[in-house]
């Protein structure tokens, strides 16, 4: 039975070009960067050159990429380095639809006597400007934000919440790691001081992410012991994943304008041949700006596990939201906070897209899922509630 993978927001398959540039780095070229021999300094080239490619991606300079072993590594890294540089702070400012990494580490700190406010969002996952204009304080030491949304798609305006927090001196950081390779950015054209992504969201291997810190920024590293990446982030670097970042960062430049419309093509395919075909459904997010290639349907009466378990006997991989949340039986934080009720947020399916996706997978699909809803339904006692009333 073939597989057909719509969970590219919890992890994505490895580029076949990411793939074959990284292999020798395993077994051919294994020298450590940092060596003075040249065995080594050739892999330190190939370093070089990475980062070269993530900088050019993102529109910032070589010399801002520091290497992390992933996303969560570096939205930890950029808060608690805001909060090391300036101590006399101590308060934080973030939204309740962020990731884990964000969201757990806020609740963590709060614990530890800082103070956090989480901006609201809307009813469709859009960010309340107004509250956020007013949350921003002298006492602020940094706003943590997402770019997009891992479970809706969802996209705030990072480059105008950024502008909002330089104008008052506060440093702005912003979890991009679902955002980056699906969406322009250029972080000379905005006031971003901090970003996270991890390669695995955009076909290189897992555990290796980026921080970007802007020059002339004043950064604690948080990670500490020798001295690579400029003293900034500690420990020997994942070379064959660098590498393979550094390639998929590239595809991701050329691949954007062309391949993106035909995601977002695909996407739209699905979700409407869900809500045409399946009663009772909803696209969350769906008026507000979204990445091409997320969609989250709330399927009333019918709990989300259920269908994933009907979809994965039919070879149809998808998620409930956050992989990061898998096995937690909590509805989700981002769905709650944008208003849906319990029971409505634990019926949710997110479908993430890649490019690899295919016109024949989104057809198989939408034959496959409207009788494993009205099947699901027919054993439901919210359905058979429903129908009496």
């Amino acid at each position: 039975m073939k597989t057909i993978y719509l969970d590219n927001n919890a992890t994505t398959q490895v580029a076949p070009e990411v793939l074959e540039t990284i292999l020798p780095y395993f077994h051919e070229f294994y020298g450590n960067p940092s060596s003075a021999h040249s065995f080594g300094g050739q892999v330190a080239e190939k370093v070089t050159e990475a980062r070269e490619q993530v900088a050019g991606l993102l529109g910032a300079r070589p010399g801002e990429i520091i290497f992390t072993s992933g996303g969560t590594e570096s939205d930890n890294a950029a808060v608690r380095s805001a909060l090391a540089a300036y101590p006399e702070k101590r308060h934080i400012v973030t939204s309740p639809v962020e990731h884990p990494a964000i969201r757990s580490l806020c609740r963590h700190l709060a614990k530890q006597g800082y103070r956090v406010t989480e901006v609201p969002v809307s009813s469709q996952g859009e960010l309340d400007m107004d509250v956020y204009a007013k949350s921003l304080t002298p006492d602020t030491a940094i706003v943590s934000l997402m770019w997009a949304n891992n479970e809706t798609g969802v996209i705030f305006p990072i480059e105008k919440a950024a502008e909002m927090a330089k104008d008052k001196d506060i440093l702005f950081h912003t979890d991009a790691v679902q955002a980056v390779g699906k969406i322009p950015i250029n972080l000379r054209n905005n006031a971003v001081d901090m970003l996270s992504l991890s390669g695995h969201k955009l076909h290189s291997p897992k555990g290796i992410g980026v921080l970007f810190c802007r020059t002339g920024l004043k950064f604690k590293p948080y990670v500490i012991g020798g001295h690579q990446e400029r003293n900034r982030r500690a420990g020997t670097e994942n070379t064959a994943a660098i590498i393979g970042l550094g390639k998929a960062c590239e595809l991701a430049a050329l691949r954007m304008k062309e391949k993106n419309p035909r995601v977002r093509h695909l996407r739209d395919k699905l979700e409407k041949g869900i809500l045409e075909k399946v009663p009772h459904t909803k696209a969350n997010g769906s008026t507000a700006p979204r990445l091409p290639n997320t969609s989250n349907i709330s399927f009333e009466f019918v709990e989300g596990e259920s269908i994933l378990l009907s979809l994965d006997a039919e070879g149809i991989c998808a998620s409930t939201g956050s992989a990061c949340s898998s096995g937690s039986l909590e509805p989700s934080h981002v769905l709650l906070a944008m208003g849906l009720t319990p029971t409505t947020a634990q019926g949710c399916i997110r479908f993430s897209l890649s490019v690899y996706n295919t016109e024949e997978e989104i057809d198989f699909v939408l034959q496959k899922l409207p009788p494993i809803i009205e099947r699901l339904r027919s054993m439901s006692p919210l359905w058979t509630g429903h129908q009496r009333a």
